[in-house]
């Protein structure tokens, strides 16, 4: 399988694989940036969706998947943005096929921007998805959608504190009146070129044994695969024993990375003693 390297040097480059992509049924020919949209349920991301994209999408299904798949595309300051819909989903926890294919968009797929639209009326219930999302990757967007809807409610959002607080852009929408869609655009090309550098919150808390664990693995894993964006979060999920993720740490899925059989039989015995220690 062919992956395009990806050199966190380079500002303007984008860190999408390309072979991952088109490992997961994504054609990038003619465009230069691909955008995943996610969210919860009932948020108003189809309607982002089709606000952003117009009449240039077609739907289909995920590889090996009965989950419809929408695709679109729209141009803003000379490149060109491929939208990727993905499930509607509360979480990444992988424990549904929507849940699953999301996470491994956003995981193997390394989109150059993670737009997670989420419900202005419902901001508590939807920051659990924003909070796992910003684990996995640190270039996203919060799309504070239905502010109308939050205005009629008496529901006023800080949205500066709460994008210094995440640590991401958080733009106020009314995806149905095009309120705030072209601030959104304009976002996305700032992050996806990399003008605008994002720092996402990481949840910390763990016991001391586990953030320990977590932080030795994660300092191995960067050794070994210094250009994965997530070094951290694939600890925890190799600790976990989440299979996926150790077999993507083998075969390179996750990146321009080398396939190390020796590593992956280390983190495995670590998580054993880890274990057994706790």
């Amino acid at each position: 399988m062919s992956v395009q390297k990806v050199d966190h040097n380079c500002a303007d480059c984008p860190i999408h694989n390309t072979g991952n992509l088109k490992k997961l049924g994504i054609d990038m020919t003619d465009h230069d940036y691909v955008v995943a949209l996610a969210g919860n349920p009932n948020t108003g991301k189809s309607t982002v969706f089709n606000s952003l994209t117009g009449l240039r999408q077609h739907t289909g299904n995920w590889p090996g998947k009965t989950v419809t798949r929408a695709e679109g595309a729209f141009s803003y300051n000379d490149s060109k943005f491929k939208i990727v819909d993905l499930p509607g989903t509360y979480s990444l926890l992988s424990t549904s096929t929507d849940e699953e294919v999301a996470r491994d968009f956003i995981l193997f797929g390394q989109p150059d921007v993670t737009v997670i639209v989420v419900d202005a009326t419902r901001l508590e219930r939807n920051l659990n998805l924003v909070l796992q999302v910003l684990e996995i990757t640190d270039r996203a967007i919060v799309c504070l959608n239905l502010i109308d809807e939050a205005s009629r409610n008496n529901i006023e959002i800080d949205t500066r504190t709460l994008s210094k607080d995440l640590g991401v852009p958080v733009i106020a929408t009314a995806a149905r009146t095009n309120v705030g869609m072209q601030e959104l655009i304009s976002k996305i090309e700032e992050v996806s070129s990399g003008k605008y550098i994002c720092k996402p919150h990481r949840v910390t808390g763990n016991s001391r044994k586990i953030d320990k664990a977590i932080n030795d693995l994660s300092d191995k894993i960067h050794k070994e695969f210094p250009n994965l964006p997530n070094p951290k979060w694939v600890a925890l999920r190799l600790l976990e024993g989440d299979q996926k993720i150790i077999d993507a740490l083998k075969n390179g899925d996750l990146g321009d990375l080398k396939s190390n059989y020796e590593m992956i039989q280390s983190v495995r015995e670590e998580r054993k003693e880890t274990i057994d220690v706790a």
